[in-house]
């Protein structure tokens, strides 16, 4: 049995995915004898219907000065979080001098709408490397991990926020119980916290079990996020789903009473309901799905191989370090994986070794096939890759199913 991060409540585990390495440690060779790997066993807590990771390693692994992700790399992203800005300003702030926070800033991709539109603004970013590139830009940003202890200090020296808000943060953080506390503390009367993350209902409709890595502790439903944040006197007050990383909800709370709700809330409400979320059947079958995914996929891998074909892996995300190492497939299998990220270029995927090279090297002498890894930019690969596609080139996914396409969307 473990003991749920939310209500220490006993669940029974419904997968491991074996032993797996920091997702984004990608490694140079003489860092192999020293990496690290845990067990990563994922459960449905039943009592408050959060699903999670039974144990994660220790934050400093995963969150430092050599963290691999940018989130200005994409220029989607680039434009979803202009919307993101548009969204929260025009909806909810509305006093003359409105302070807003970001918790997980990355590189101020977000945050920097803020600054051109000289709102007061404060982002919260515990990775030195990437806190710098938005610092650089003029982003007031503060390298620290947030929680209640850091909430107080913010409100003693900015005052009270309109809006905090994080993306693909929330997730993250074991020790949720203080980041909720240090948002209540935050908020305004009129305040709002707004987040997105992958969402639940998806990852159990798509199979997208990549979404579970080291990073990602929670798996949330607008259930258990209610359930939650209700007990630090916040509510959702809108439910609203987002096509970004292959599904994600936008969860909108405030203090209890201080907005209506949204009809959203309800109607998703109902969504995880016919979708079986409240289910443990729910988990055994997507336990079931995985390990068929895993199967198909190795066999479809040993195929090309057998024939004479090449596979490249085409980004080096943090998603692909559970497909590799929970599929067992490595270099054998797969030539090298194409990332446009600098910082993982010359370097080894974590766990399984597989070169990551510049993404010259695709283009320089393309594959018989591409693993496509970064699933969840499959519309802005597509537009980019037509060369690929012309040259005879096909593409294998995973999600929602195992299979080869090559045609774009």
């Amino acid at each position: 049995m473990a003991k749920c991060l939310i209500c220490e409540g006993s669940y029974e585990p419904f997968i491991s995915f074996g032993k797996q390495p920091i997702a984004n440690g990608f490694l140079t060779p003489d860092r192999i004898k020293d990496e690290y790997f845990f067990e990563m066993i994922v459960g449905y807590c039943p009592s408050c219907e959060m699903v999670q990771l039974v144990d994660q390693p220790e934050r400093e692994r995963m969150f430092n000065e050599n963290y691999a992700f940018f989130s200005g790399t994409s220029k989607l992203m680039a434009v979803h979080f202009q919307k993101f800005y548009e969204f929260l300003r025009e909806n909810y702030m509305k006093s003359p001098d409105p302070f807003v926070v970001e918790m997980g800033s990355n590189d101020g991709i977000m945050l920097q709408n803020f600054a051109q539109a000289k709102i007061r603004h404060l982002g919260i970013e515990p990775s030195a490397n990437v806190a710098k590139v938005a610092q650089e830009k003029g982003i007031n940003t503060i390298v620290e991990f947030f929680d209640e202890a850091v909430a107080q200090k913010v409100v003693a020296k900015y005052g009270k926020a309109d809006a905090f808000y994080c993306a693909n943060v929330m997730c993250h953080i074991p020790y949720i119980h203080s980041v909720a506390a240090g948002i209540k503390t935050i908020l305004g009367p009129k305040g709002v916290l707004a987040f997105e993350d992958p969402y639940l209902g998806d990852i159990v409709e798509k199979t997208s079990y990549d979404q579970v890595y080291d990073e990602h502790v929670f798996f949330f439903s607008v259930a258990s996020v209610s359930n939650l944040f209700g007990r630090h006197g916040l509510e959702v007050i809108d439910a609203i789903p987002q096509e970004t990383h292959g599904g994600s909800m936008r969860y909108i709370l405030a203090h209890k009473g201080a907005y209506p709700v949204s009809d959203r809330v309800a109607k998703q409400r109902e969504i995880e309901k016919k979708l079986g979320l409240d289910k443990q059947e729910t988990y055994a079958q997507l336990r079931r799905n995985i390990e068929k995914s895993r199967e198909e996929l190795v066999a479809l891998l040993k195929k090309i191989k057998a024939e004479g074909g090449r596979v490249v892996g085409y980004g080096a995300t943090s998603k692909s370090t559970t497909i590799l190492n929970y599929c067992g497939i490595g270099p054998d299998l797969i030539e090298f994986i194409s990332d446009t990220t600098p910082i993982k270029q010359g370097k080894l995927s974590p766990g399984v070794h597989i070169p990551v090279l510049p993404y010259e090297k695709f283009v320089e002498k393309y594959p018989t096939y591409a693993l496509l890894f970064a699933w969840n930019h499959r519309k802005e690969i597509m537009a980019k890759e037509s060369a690929f596609l012309a040259a005879g080139g096909k593409w294998i996914t995973y999600v929602p199913n195992v299979h080869i396409f090559d045609k774009p969307d």
